[in-house]
């Protein structure tokens, strides 16, 4: 954990550094992902159309074109439109046309296309009495509580003066409002016979999609406020709109501009965005909401569905043009737009993005970065790897939950990309860590360790660690007797051969009992078992590594007979013992040496050099005996090696289990104990015998073990029995 820690920190910096500047820029692509997910959110949970909203459309159909002709039709039409929805008690008209030029469709028009100049005049004479159709529609607005729309351009023109008035509190709302230079207004006539005036202007966000809609906007130095807003003001019969901005009564800004805070006209008060827009929550296009022109003008149409309410008058055929794009629908009538608004406004259903939303995202963008990357550093990779997902659903489910009941626009994307990226910087560091760390292992115990161990232990490289720890083991050590007299007749090149020979298949045979090879010395070998990872049963495997290796020390004898008649056989010496040992990198943190330490490396070390004693190749001490208790096993009595000052009981090995079961074996072992039973009453003549007849029918290599004790109990009965005499034998030499 410690050597992932710098690079980890690394990968810290660098996802932070990659993903917190986009909450401090806001990049379209992130606007844009945004808009996405919010868009989703409506068509997910549309605002229901409640039948009683305030909002009506009085449209432009197909219906009405077919019946009265195509558009624009006269003004005197639209004037006993405007007397009918009066006349039902339509509580504001809006509409959503321009009338910036005189009646098209007016007398004075028909009687310039009369070519007979002396009807043309007469029929002057008798029009001339009669109002004009600009007129009559001018009269009938200035009976009705109606509003015309304006629409704002960039280029200059006539100024644009709005009918309603402004209360500013606080900070001029001007510098952050949407900025025209002109407009094109209705004609002088109509405007004057008003009671409002309207921008029609959308704001679409660049992929044309209407989503924020400012509700007042300015021309030149004056404010002119949206259709929708100035078709509210009207229908309560407000004078004045009141704009409340940074640094009002009631508004901590701490001294700094941040632009619009709220709208309020009559009983309604708005909040807005900085740039006094607002965001509908849009409901699916709904027959109820839209009626025709024609129904209206026959009478077709119930008062309930007028009366109190507020009345937009616009185009709903599609050939008119007048189409927008909302995130729930890709073609839906501008005029319905107009009417969503005041819907929205009227149920308390505007959707809202505080000014504090990005900062408390970057926030939360930063916690969750540093989360995720927290969590991966110390949880199992599972735990972390299903956090992940499971953060970002919830930032999701929250943020949708704040939508659907709160109306609070909220971005759950930023963040998780966030935990996204952090994530994968983090995942990739550890991986690349646990890579590394599991080729080292390789590396490092590769040659050494049976491959089963090594992979085991790649899974767990955090168990090599500096110090160690302390482990019951089963230690081997093995060294050649006779290898200063085989090295005598060799070439180095020669013996280089002799040692792979010799040394390749004893390794082989402590791997594949899924020993460690702990080091080479000469053409010692120092192995153990159950470490660096528990081995189950590891004494009786190491057992069985021990007679592999008398087996290939034979086969390897057999060959180098065949190869080179006369050559001296090599001999082996090997001790086993069973103990607590100190095992770790035993090296610094730079050179890396696994490695085992105590007095239990040292007693399998004597024992190996007890085997010469002995003149058999195998020895273990008592505790490895015990823990295989089925192998061929011959009682050799307690030594004292050199340097300890406990007896041991060391037991030469016969054969494995097998061995164990046979006849001659119990024969032999019969015969052994007889004599070493002898030998332990002080009867040595009796055991001296008892050797020697076993020297003479046991083959060799058994015979010189026999000859090594018979000659011993021989010089015990030379000497007599001795008062105080021990069993113990005391070793002189290693």
């Amino acid at each position: 954990m410690l050597r992932r820690r710098p690079a980890y920190l690394f990968a810290l910096a660098a996802a932070a550094a990659l993903i917190l500047p986009w909450g401090v820029a806001q990049p379209r692509a992130l606007d844009d992902l945004r808009n996405f997910i919010f868009d989703t959110f409506q068509r997910l949970a549309p605002r229901a159309y409640d039948p009683e909203t305030p909002a009506r459309v009085i449209g432009v159909d197909e219906e009405s074109l077919k019946a009265y002709g195509q558009w624009p039709w006269p003004r005197a039409r639209l004037a006993q439109l405007v007397d009918r929805l009066r006349d039902l008690g339509a509580a504001s008209i809006a509409f959503d046309f321009i009338f910036a030029e005189a009646d098209r469709s007016g007398a004075e028009r028909l009687i310039d296309a009369i070519p007979d100049a002396r009807a043309r005049a007469e029929i002057e004479k008798l029009v001339a009495r009669a109002p004009s159709g600009d007129q009559i529609f001018a009269q009938a607005l200035d009976e009705a509580p109606a509003s015309l729309g304006a629409t704002l351009t960039d280029a200059v023109g006539a100024p644009l003066q709005p009918k309603a008035g402004f209360v500013i509190a606080g900070d001029h709302p001007g510098p952050f409002l949407v900025s025209f230079a002109g407009g094109v207004g209705p004609a002088p006539q109509l405007l004057q016979a008003a009671q409002g005036l309207g921008a029609t202007n959308w704001l679409p966000d660049h992929d044309q999609i209407v989503r924020r809609v400012p509700l007042i906007v300015r021309v030149g130095d004056a404010i002119i406020p949206s259709l929708a807003l100035e078709a509210l003001r009207v229908a309560q019969g407000e004078r004045a709109i009141v704009v409340r901005s940074s640094n009002a009564s009631g508004q901590t800004a701490f001294g700094k501009e941040t632009g619009v805070n709220a709208i309020k006209v009559g009983a309604f008060e708005i909040a807005t965005g900085p740039n006094g827009e607002v965001r509908p929550r849009y409901s699916r296009t709904d027959a109820a909401r839209d009626l025709s022109v024609r129904a209206v003008l026959e009478g077709r149409v119930p008062r309930e569905e007028i009366e109190g309410r507020i009345i937009f008058v616009g185009a709903l055929a599609t050939g008119l043009g007048d189409v927008r794009a909302t995130p729930l629908e890709p073609v839906v009538p501008g005029v319905d737009v107009h009417a969503q608004i005041v819907e929205s406004i009227a149920s308390g259903s505007l959707l809202a993005r505080p000014d504090w939303a990005p900062g408390l995202e970057f926030v939360v963008a930063l916690i969750a970065l540093l989360l995720v990357m927290g969590l991966l550093l110390v949880a199992p990779l599972a735990l972390s790897a299903a956090a992940a997902p499971l953060a970002v659903a919830a930032l999701f489910a929250g943020s949708f939950y704040l939508f659907d009941r709160h109306g609070l626009l909220l971005d759950p994307a930023y963040p998780s990309l966030a935990i996204l990226c952090g994530y994968l910087f983090g995942a990739v560091t550890l991986w690349r860590a646990e890579t590394a760390s599991r080729r080292h292992v390789r590396q490092a115990f590769g040659k050494f360790v049976a491959p089963a161990v090594v992979d085991r232990l790649a899974e767990h490289p955090e168990r090599l660690v500096l110090g160690g720890e302390t482990r019951e083991l089963t230690v081997l050590f093995s060294d050649l007797r006779n290898f200063s007299g085989i090295s005598e007749g060799l070439s180095a090149r020669e013996l280089t051969h002799f040692m792979n020979d010799y040394l390749t298949p004893v390794t082989d045979a402590i791997l594949e009992q899924e020993g460690t090879v702990d080091k080479y010395m000469g053409d010692a070998v120092l192995a153990f078992w159950n470490a660096p990872l528990d081995i189950d049963d590891h004494p009786r495997k190491a057992v069985a590594a021990a007679l592999a290796m008398r087996e290939a020390l034979a086969a390897l004898n057999a060959r180098r007979a065949e190869a080179e008649p006369g050559s001296e056989a090599a001999a082996m010496g090997l001790g086993l013992h069973l103990g607590p040992c100190s095992v770790g990198n035993m090296g610094s943190i730079r050179r890396f040496d696994y490695s085992i330490l105590g007095d239990t490396v040292n007693l399998a070390s004597r024992l190996e050099g007890a085997s010469k004693a002995f003149q058999t190749d195998i020895v273990v001490s008592g505790a490895v005996r015990a823990a295989a208790p089925d192998f061929a096993w011959l009682d050799l009595g307690r030594v004292r090696v050199v340097g300890r000052s406990e007896a041991t009981a060391v037991f030469a090995l016969a054969g494995d289990a097998e061995t164990a079961k046979s006849p001659a074996y119990v024969r032999w072992r019969t015969a052994h104990d007889l004599m070493r039973g002898d030998y332990e009453a002080g009867r040595f003549d009796a055991a001296a015998a008892h050797a020697s007849t076993l020297a003479e029918t046991l083959p060799r290599p058994w015979s010189a073990l026999y000859v090594v004790l018979g000659e011993r109990y021989l010089a015990l009965a030379r000497e007599g029995l001795q008062e105080g005499w021990s069993s113990v034998w005391n070793l002189g030499s290693k």
